[in-house]
């Protein structure tokens, strides 16, 4: 575990370790998206690991899926996000923004402008979620023309530059979890004929053509993007090509001097082993449901550069101090993960708070 407290370089920077927080929705920005009034205390707290991902913020009002995510295309968001990266800067940590295109994930009742989600293909995940009149089936998406898809590459673009105007040191494209790119990679939701639909090639290229126009934007040392192969969330089927697809996507991108890739890891070992193979920059690893024993062991097995942690570093401000003295860590409450205010969110107990009670 020692590996996990050393120094490491990241694209263009050098982290003072190699434990990153892991994206993680929170649902607490103000209506308009930008970033809630305890953001920055939020993310300051755990600003001793060596990289903060931030929670996913929509590049456009047809972005966004969630009731009160953040986003970072205007001028407030930009001023909201820039008290939270300078708060992580000021404990030495590196943040970068995860850019977060939901797609057909979403619901007219959660976005600013009322309409219909936009995806590859007009095919509904086949799941409800929660809306401001509680529970609801998430109704079919409008299909992308292939102009618009150019349109919302331009839009991830666009929130690339305002979110290093902010202050981020680089964003993180959200390839995962079955939201827009992922989208574009699975046949049971991408019934494309044009240049984005049909071969693995075609339904890689969204994803390849949103890195190159952040890239080309902000430069490839602050790019970044996360990938979740084999992932099932909200009716996602990869289908059998789903393992080729990410060797040829990782293939591509390495070619591109990314800062990393970030890996959720749902226990495809051989693949893994083979994107390590592939990916010659750094791979941060994400395992959902790691025992605390086992953190560490992919650092040191060569596995992975950096890893990342989600529920026990929200659970835990000082996850690092306590991984450091083996000392117990907090149970996270999932009945304050989304939404609400300072409980669950700035309200978890450090090492010195537990000692005094």
């Amino acid at each position: 575990m020692n590996q996990l407290f050393q120094s490491v370089r990241l694209g263009e920077y050098t982290l003072q370790n190699r434990v990153v927080m892991a994206p993680m929705t929170r649902s607490r920005a103000q209506l308009d998206g930008t970033p809630g009034p305890l953001a920055a205390e939020y993310y300051g707290q755990r600003a001793d690991l060596g990289l903060i991902v931030t929670e996913g913020t929509q590049p456009s009002d047809d972005g966004q899926g969630y009731l009160t995510t953040p986003g970072i295309y205007t001028d407030a968001h930009v001023e909201g996000w820039r008290k939270v990266t300078t708060a992580v800067h000021a404990k030495g940590a590196r943040i970068f923004i995860q850019l977060m295109h939901a797609g057909r994930v979403s619901h007219p009742d959660n976005t600013p402008h009322h309409r219909q989600g936009v995806a590859p293909s007009a095919v509904a995940p086949g799941t409800p979620m929660f809306t401001v009149k509680g529970m609801q089936d998430i109704p079919a998406p409008r299909a992308l023309s292939t102009e618009e898809v150019r349109q919302t590459i331009q839009d991830f673009r666009h929130a690339a530059r305002r979110a290093i105007d902010a202050g981020a040191d680089g964003v993180e494209i959200h390839g995962a979890n079955s939201y827009l790119i992922q989208q574009f990679f699975a046949p049971n939701a991408n019934h494309r004929t044009d240049e984005y639909g049909g071969s693995l090639e075609n339904r890689a290229r969204f994803a390849i053509e949103v890195v190159k126009a952040i890239a080309d934007e902000v430069g490839a040392g602050k790019t970044a993007i996360r990938l979740s192969p084999g992932s099932t969330m909200n009716g996602i089927d990869e289908g059998a090509e789903g393992p080729d697809l990410y060797r040829y996507l990782t293939t591509e991108l390495d070619k591109l001097g990314l800062a990393y890739i970030h890996i959720m890891h749902l226990g495809n070992e051989t693949l893994l082993e083979d994107l390590r193979e592939i990916w010659k920059h750094s791979l941060i690893l994400s395992r959902p449901g790691r025992l605390r024993e086992d953190i560490g062991t992919d650092v040191t097995s060569g596995l992975a550069d950096l890893e990342a942690y989600g529920q026990m570093v929200l659970a835990n401000p000082d996850f690092l101090a306590r991984l450091k003295t083996n000392a117990p860590m907090n149970a996270a409450n999932s009945a304050t993960f989304f939404g609400g205010g300072a409980a669950g969110y700035t309200d978890y107990p450090v090492l010195s708070e537990v000692a005094v009670a």
